[in-house]
C-alpha cells in the first residue's frame, strides 16, 4: 500500500490540494467528552445539529463503521492582505475572505469526487467523501492525520500552511500506511485570543460560539444580544480576526484556484448599497457564493448593525425605510441603527 499512498499523494496535489494526511477512524478518541461539554455548556447556541448529532460528530466510527482509513486534505485559499484592512472602512462591509469568492463547499467536494474515483480505480474499496456539512470532525482528524493541531482559536494551525485552509476528507474501507499525529506548536502565544472583538474564548482553546462574530453573523437567527452589536463593527459576513492574528500565517501557501479570489461586489461593498437588497437582488448578487445560504434578512440586519457601527450619520436615511421591513430582527436593527447615529 506504500506505492498507493505516495501516487495518491501526488494525484492529491495535482488536483490542488496543498497537504494529505492519513489517520484512522478511530484516531479522535477525546472528541466525544469535549464536544458533549461544549453542548452542555449551551457553548454551540443554536446550532442544534451539533447536539443532534453528536454520536456522529464525535466518532467516525459510528458514522460508518465500515471505513478503515480516513484521507484528510487540505486546501488553501491564503488572502493576499490582511483582511483586517477592511475594518477601518466604516461605511463598507467587511466579509471574511472564505466568502468573498466562489463556495467552497462546490469546489473542494469536486475535487475530492475526483480524486476518490481515482482511488477506486487504482486499488478498488468504498468511499466515502466529506466538506464542511456532514457531522465530521474534520479539524481532530486532521491533527490526527498530522496536518497540523487545533489552535487555540480551535481552527487548524499548520508549521506549513498557516491557518488559512479547507479541510476535506475520504472515508474508505482500504486499510492505508497512517501519518503520525502532530502535535500543538501554540506555545504560549495568545494573539488569536486577545483579538477577539467580542471575547469569544473563554480560556484558550475553548470558545463560546454564542460570542463568535462568524456565529453570529451566519448562524444566529434573530436578533443578536444589543451588548455584542458594536463588536461586530462593520463585519457583515465572518470574523477573521484570529486566523490572521496567527504567527504561523508566514508560511501560509497561496490558494491554487483563482475562484477563491474575491468576486465583484465582495470587497468592501458599501453598506448604503447593501441595506437596499430586496431578496430577489441578494440572491442574484450571491449566486455561487456561500452567502447567500443565510438569506436576505439575516445578510441585512447585519447590514444594519455595521451601519449603526459606521458613526456616518448620512446612512440615517438609508436605514430609515427599513424600519417597516417585515422581518422583525431587520426592523428592530434599523432602529438600532438609527438610534445609533443620531
Amino acid at each position: 500500500m506504500d506505492g498507493l499512498r505516495a501516487r495518491l499523494e501526488a494525484q492529491a496535489r495535482a488536483e490542488g490540494f496543498v497537504a494529505m494526511g492519513v489517520c484512522r477512524p478511530d484516531s479522535i478518541g477525546h472528541v466525544p467528552e469535549a464536544l458533549s461539554t461544549f453542548v452542555a455548556e449551551g457553548y454551540h447556541g443554536q446550532m442544534e445539529w451539533m447536539a443532534d448529532r453528536m454520536a456522529w460528530r464525535g466518532d467516525p466510527v459510528a458514522l460508518w463503521p465500515e471505513a478503515r482509513s480516513v484521507i484528510v486534505l487540505a486546501e488553501s485559499y491564503s488572502p493576499d492582505d490582511d483582511p483586517r484592512d477592511g475594518l477601518e472602512q466604516r461605511n463598507c462591509g467587511n466579509i471574511s475572505v472564505y466568502a468573498r469568492g466562489k463556495d467552497y463547499h462546490d469546489l473542494v467536494k469536486k475535487r475530492l469526487k475526483r480524486l476518490a474515483r481515482w482511488l477506486i480505480a487504482e486499488a478498488g474499496g468504498e468511499v466515502k467523501v466529506f466538506v464542511d456539512t456532514a457531522p465530521v470532525a474534520e479539524k481532530p482528524l486532521a491533527q490526527a492525520a498530522g496536518l497540523g493541531w487545533q489552535g487555540k482559536h480551535t481552527n487548524l494551525v499548520s508549521r506549513d500552511m498557516g491557518n488559512w485552509v479547507f479541510l476535506g476528507s475520504i472515508f474508505t474501507t482500504l486499510e492505508l500506511p497512517t501519518d503520525p499525529a502532530e502535535v500543538d506548536h501554540c506555545g504560549s502565544c495568545r494573539s488569536c485570543l486577545d483579538v477577539c472583538p467580542t471575547a469569544a474564548f473563554v480560556a484558550p482553546y475553548r470558545m463560546d460560539a454564542r460570542r463568535c462574530i462568524s456565529y453570529l453573523t451566519i448562524e444566529h437567527k434573530g436578533q443578536i444580544p444589543e451588548d455584542l452589536r458594536e463588536g461586530l463593527g462593520n463585519r457583515i459576513y465572518g470574523c477573521d480576526d484570529c486566523l490572521a492574528a496567527c504567527p504561523w500565517n508566514k508560511f501560509a501557501v497561496a490558494a491554487s484556484d483563482m475562484r477563491y479570489a474575491a468576486r465583484d461586489g465582495t470587497l468592501a461593498p458599501p453598506l448604503a448599497e447593501l441595506a437596499a437588497l430586496d431578496d430577489r437582488a441578494f440572491r442574484e448578487r450571491f449566486a455561487g457564493s456561500p452567502i447567500k445560504r443565510i438569506g436576505r434578512n439575516r445578510f441585512v440586519r447585519n447590514v444594519l448593525y455595521a451601519i449603526g457601527n459606521s458613526g456616518a450619520p448620512a446612512l440615517i436615511a438609508t436605514a430609515k425605510p427599513l424600519l417597516d421591513d417585515p422581518d422583525p430582527a431587520v426592523a428592530d436593527a434599523a432602529q438600532w441603527a438609527i438610534d445609533r447615529l443620531s
